[in-house]
């Protein structure tokens, strides 16, 4: 039995854990009085150093020429005891073949670089062409070989492009690279000196310098309405607007007229509930009973068709538990019977279609096609085959008439004297989008028939009311000519056989 109390001078560490002896003598490799094998009489701290340099040969070998190596004393530190090896694994862990380190990408420092502590916005406004104006900017080069070249697509005139360079000029002069330029900085310094705003914005959008920090309008909007709702109620409320407006993963969006009327029909009544609910689903059905009776006539079909798209969308969103709109009905109003215009109204138009030849080509879109006011701006010069007379009015093929094909042939004439080179690919153009490529104005469209009874649309309607006229009230002859709605088709055939049934009662007496 070996004891395991300490004998200063015989033993080592090793000897008292596991029961081994040494004898004490002169090391072969560091010449120390410590504990040595009997074998090749080396110390342990000579034979560690040996294995560690077999290891690091990534060779298996035999450690006494390693030993031999081994001439001097071992120094170590603290819990250093083994050092990394710069060489493979060997035995079973060395099978495996380690990646090499990636190494560190080689950082060169040119310059010195300014942490930004705040953005302090840019003022135009104080540029004076004499002492700020650097026209060999490499920005302002760049940007205004981009404008020519823009210019030159879009049929600007020298006018154009000189406001466009002196207003590059006044933006571009101080450039550095880095520094967006945005449109709060952009729009008084240009405004005021009556230069482009918009097309300056296209140029540098297009070498990517641009940044529009204006707030949509639809959200200014959307908040204006929400003001005073309940927190529950408004967060239902953005979270509709947004699906109507963007759509979702089931559900297309819709036109932003259709958003503002239904958030303006309920507005109220949201309002109101707000002062007693917290939430929507706080709402009941008699709630929704007493909004409808409050509201009369077409009012009353508008509020119900509103809050149920509204609670739709929260009982799908997981906002509200159940529906309290369902089963609610409002009886559908009865439609009228619409009424054909007067030939004085006419042959007032008629008088005010004979100005000017864009004038003529809108009223006869609208009086022989029934082209709506939306689909007269927007349509496009490829929609117009003159040599085999058709005409494409809102996606439906229709054949091209005389007093039509005049009207084209006299527009299209002055629009190639007045904007030769023009790029626009839509067919009416005003002045201000002869430069550009988006369609006409809402106004310049229905500047003709502004102040008049026979208005557009009512050109429109009594068009397709004298056709249902004309053919004996028959919806699919008009499903088939002017390619509308079979709703919209058998609502001009009740109104062309009631007409026809007065007429024919006056007649019999």
């Amino acid at each position: 039995m070996f004891r395991l109390g300490r004998l200063p001078g015989r033993f080592c560490r090793g000897c008292y854990t596991y029961g081994q002896q040494h004898a004490v003598g002169e090391c072969v490799g560091c010449r120390r009085q410590v504990p040595v094998d009997d074998k090749y009489g080396y110390c342990r701290l000579c034979r560690a150093r040996a294995s560690w340099a077999i290891k690091a040969s990534g060779k298996a070998s035999v450690i006494e020429p390693y030993l031999r190596r081994m001439t001097c004393q071992q120094l170590f530190f603290a819990n250093l005891q083994r050092p990394k090896n710069g060489g493979p694994r060997v035995g079973k862990a060395g099978r495996r073949v380690l990646k090499p380190p990636l190494p560190e990408p080689h950082r060169v420092i040119t310059t010195s670089t300014q942490l930004t502590l705040f953005t302090v916005p840019r003022d135009f406004r104080r540029f004076d062409r004499e002492l700020h104006a650097d026209l060999a900017n490499p920005w302002l080069v760049r940007a205004r070989q981009a404008a020519r070249a823009l210019g030159e697509a879009r049929g600007w005139s020298r006018w154009i492009t000189s406001d466009v360079n002196r207003a590059l000029v006044i933006v571009l002069s101080g450039f550095r690279e880095g520094e967006p330029i945005r449109y709060s900085e952009l729009f008084p310094a240009l405004r005021v000196r009556g230069l482009p705003v918009v097309r300056t914005a296209e140029v540098l959008d297009r070498l990517g310098l641009f940044v529009d920090d204006r707030a949509p309008a639809v959200d200014r909007w959307l908040e204006q309405k929400r003001d005073g709702m309940a927190p529950g109620i408004h967060r239902a409320v953005e979270a509709w607007v947004r699906t109507l407006l963007d759509g979702g993963p089931r559900s297309e969006p819709r036109s932003r007229h259709t958003a503002w009327a239904y958030l303006g029909e309920i507005q109220p009544v949201l309002l109101e509930w707000s002062g007693r609910y917290d939430h929507l689903r706080e709402v009941t059905r008699q709630d929704i009973i007493a909004a409808r009776d409050a509201a009369t006539g077409k009012q009353r079909e508008s509020r119900i068709v509103a809050l149920r798209s509204l609670f739709r969308q929260a009982k799908k969103n997981g906002q509200i538990f159940r529906n309290p709109t369902i089963r609610i009905r409002v009886p559908r109003q009865a439609d009228g019977v619409i009424q054909a215009l007067d030939q004085a109204d006419v042959d007032q138009v008629i008088t005010t279609a004979t100005t000017t030849p864009d004038l003529r080509l809108i009223i006869a879109l609208a009086a022989v096609h029934a082209a709506r006011p939306k689909t007269i701006r927007t349509m496009l010069l490829d929609d117009v085959d003159i040599g085999n007379r058709r005409i494409t009015v809102g996606g439906h093929v229709r054949p091209l008439d005389d007093l039509t094909r005049r009207a084209l042939l006299d527009w299209l004439d002055y629009r190639r004297s007045r904007w030769p080179t023009t790029a626009n690919p839509h067919l009416l153009i005003p002045q201000k989008t002869a430069v550009e490529l988006g369609p006409a104005g809402k106004l310049w469209t229905t500047r003709a028939t502004r102040n008049l009874t026979a208005t557009l649309e009512r050109l429109r309607v009594d068009r397709q009311l004298e056709e249902a006229l004309t053919h004996g009230a028959d919806p699919l002859h008009l499903a088939l000519v002017f390619g509308i709605d079979e709703k919209t088709a058998i609502r001009y055939a009740d109104s062309a056989r009631a007409l026809l049934g007065e007429a024919a009662e006056q007649a019999s007496q």
